[in-house]
């Protein structure tokens, strides 16, 4: 059975990737999710705000005293020489390259254009084979227009691409008016691949203390959906032919046939490693196999795509079938029961 796959252009040898997670932090944890079948690894986030910060913290630090002590600049070595605390997960990226031989992909979270993004060129530097940029961010100014924020994402997206050669995914949001056209725009910028979709965390609110608490609710199989519609819409559409990741609700062996039937090159997960282990990935990809084999599907690639729409003349119309379809099924339902 060949499980081997193509993502941004690297030969994976599964489409089982584990996607950014504090496990990923930690080099035995990535040792055993590919010893468990991973094909990639995406590690955890490094956030524009830390780069920012640190770097803003440092300047203050360097200069502090010196509108008084002019002399006081030669006691301190120059700006460039010193390590922010960012350089910590250049390292990390250094670590797991190092332990394991699967491809490891760095994170960058950020909302804007800026001298953050120059530290992709550093990720890669550090042996990263590519990078995921997880664009977070929430429009919640009403002066903002849809073509402001997605000319964020595509601002972004420019930014790393002129700084890096090793290939670049975009994390997007559900939540554009257009997504395919959103896909097709940030295909021609030359993103390498689209991972859909980018999980929201809500806020909840404490009513005895009468403050916001963030709360993280690990996902569930039903909020694979979103992403299964997409993937389908969008294989065999994007001009570039960006690579299709999955992400959000994949637990089982059966959700990820699922995406690859859509159409999906590789699908991600991180809220079943959290709540069953590393260990996971083993069953998931055991049972991949015995979908494969029961369906007689001999790779993915065969596999790929069979239930996507790249078939179908009028998407629109198809989607709106599916959808009156989808309330009637209840009727029927709840008429037998």
């Amino acid at each position: 059975m060949d499980l081997s796959t193509t993502y941004m252009g690297l030969k994976l040898t599964s489409p089982l990737v584990a996607s950014a997670s504090p496990l990923c932090m930690d080099v035995g944890e990535v040792r055993k999710m590919e010893d468990h079948g991973a094909g990639a690894v995406v590690l955890a986030s490094l956030f524009q705000e830390q780069i920012e910060h640190d770097a803003e913290e440092l300047d203050f630090y360097l200069h502090y005293g010196t509108d008084r002590w002019a002399e006081s600049l030669t006691y301190f070595p120059h700006k460039e020489d010193y390590k922010l605390g960012p350089e910590a997960y250049l390292a990390h990226i250094a670590a797991v390259k190092k332990a394991v031989s699967i491809p490891v992909f760095a994170s960058l979270n950020g909302i804007s254009a800026g001298g953050w993004t120059s530290y992709a060129k550093k990720m890669q530097d550090a042996g990263a084979n590519g990078i995921e940029l997880n664009i977070y961010f929430i429009p919640a100014d009403p002066r903002l227009g849809s073509e402001q924020v997605e000319q964020r994402y595509l601002s972004v997206l420019k930014a790393v691409k002129s700084a890096v050669h090793i290939p670049v995914a975009v994390k997007l949001s559900p939540y554009f008016s257009a997504t395919a056209s959103m896909a097709t725009r940030l295909d021609a910028e030359g993103a390498d691949a689209l991972v859909l979709f980018n999980r929201f965390y809500q806020p909840d609110i404490d009513i005895e203390k009468l403050e916001i608490r963030p709360r993280l609710e690990l996902s569930t199989p039903w909020e694979g959906r979103l992403p299964l519609r997409w993937i389908a819409i969008l294989f065999g559409k994007l001009a570039k032919k960006a690579s299709l990741a999955a992400t959000t609700g994949i637990h089982t062996a059966e959700d990820v046939a699922k995406m690859i039937l859509a159409g999906a090159d590789v699908t991600m997960m991180t809220s079943a490693l959290l709540r069953h282990g590393v260990e996971h990935l083993a069953k998931v990809r055991a049972g991949l196999v015995e979908i494969m084999q029961a369906k007689e599907y001999e790779s993915v690639a065969q596999m790929k795509g069979v239930l996507s729409q790249k078939s179908v003349p009028d998407p629109e119309a198809f989607e709106r079938a599916n959808y009156m379809k989808t309330l009637q099924s209840f009727g029927l339902t709840a008429t037998k029961e």
